[in-house]
């Protein structure tokens, strides 16, 4: 029997749990799974990197999906590790104890400006493997090998790409917020999302992953700045509705900055309202988090999908999925194709 293809799309943390929770799933059931990740972030040590180094590719959603892809194996683990190793600041006594090393360190000490604070390691490995092999999928097929990641990842378009958004504030003006850290801490109500270029170049190999998978797998994450770029993006949204794979939408647990005033039932409707011809098969929320289910379930069946609720949520009552609940979640549905 020929393994389950997955694909999974988001960035962040959300699609970080969506992996974890796959390889969950992985223990029951024989999953190739492939993450394919945003590339608009610019915020933090990506923001810094995209400014200071043009780097191709935003590399911290995709050091995350590597990271949680990685194997078991303890050198592997190390390493996923080191990757997401990030460098602290340096205090005042720190400086101070660099002083007490020789001439060659003193000078080093004199730099006012602490370069490499708040760079996770894997962020500055992954920018120097695509520098030195001209190639982002090389690069991160590398990056895969050196933590025994249990999948592949893949960047949603060949180089990164600017977020914007229409908001609307309290007084009823309305502002262009512009870079994707800006609009997911934008104060007011996200009233559309678009990215700068409009039509990027998709990465073949998502595309090839897209059309071969068994299913795909949207959220959960930010919904404006982490799932809905994937349909934005012409040829990556063109596949995805082409695809004769089954798909399934994992909603998040709880509203973020972005996502203010936003129901649950209101987070599917944005994906049709987006990529209008989206045909889902599956919507999986926990039902502690997922408000009256009716809505949802009409918003689900506007889509074409039941709804299923389960728990997901972590047992401490924050809103994080758990990745064990969310994987056994998700072995009846994804094995229900065989």
């Amino acid at each position: 029997m020929t393994a389950i293809r997955v694909v999974a799309f988001g960035g962040g943390h959300g699609l970080s749990a969506s992996l974890r929770a796959l390889r969950h799933s992985a223990r029951d059931l024989d999953l190739e799974i492939t993450a394919i990740v945003t590339v608009g972030d610019d915020g933090g040590s990506s923001g810094r990197l995209r400014v200071e180094r043009d780097a191709l590719l935003p590399p911290g959603d995709l050091r995350q999906a590597l990271a949680a892809l990685a194997a078991d194996h303890p050198t592997h683990r190390l390493t996923a590790t080191l990757m997401q190793h990030r460098f602290e600041a340096m205090t005042a006594a720190a400086r101070e104890s660099v002083t007490g090393r020789g001439p060659r360190l003193e000078r080093r000490a004199d730099r006012s400006k602490d370069t490499l604070a708040g760079h996770p390691v894997g962020n500055l490995l992954l920018l120097g493997l695509i520098e030195m092999l001209g190639d982002p999928v090389a690069a991160l097929d590398h990056a895969a090998e050196m933590v025994g990641a249990q999948g592949r990842v893949l960047p949603m378009a060949l180089h990164a790409v600017g977020i914007e958004a229409d908001v609307v504030h309290a007084d009823g003006s309305r502002e262009t917020v512009r870079g994707q850290h800006s609009v997911a801490v934008a104060e007011g109500r996200v009233e559309a999302v678009r990215l700068d270029p409009a039509d990027p170049p998709a990465c073949p190999e998502a595309i090839t992953a897209v059309r071969e998978a068994d299913w795909l797998i949207f959220g959960p994450g930010s919904w404006y700045t982490s799932v809905l770029p994937h349909l934005l993006v012409p040829r990556l949204a063109e596949a995805i509705v082409a695809s004769p794979a089954r798909r399934l939408v994992t909603l998040n647990l709880s509203p973020d900055k972005e996502t203010i005033g936003l129901s649950t039932a209101d987070h599917l409707a944005a994906l049709h309202w987006y990529l209008p011809s989206l045909r889902v098969d599956i919507v999986l929320a926990d039902a502690k988090w997922a408000g009256e289910p009716e809505p949802v379930r009409e918003a689900a069946h506007d889509l074409g999908a039941e709804l299923i609720l389960v728990p997901v949520a972590v047992a401490d009552g924050s809103p994080r999925h758990d990745p064990e609940a969310l994987g056994a979640a998700l072995v009846p549905v994804l094995g229900a194709t065989r």
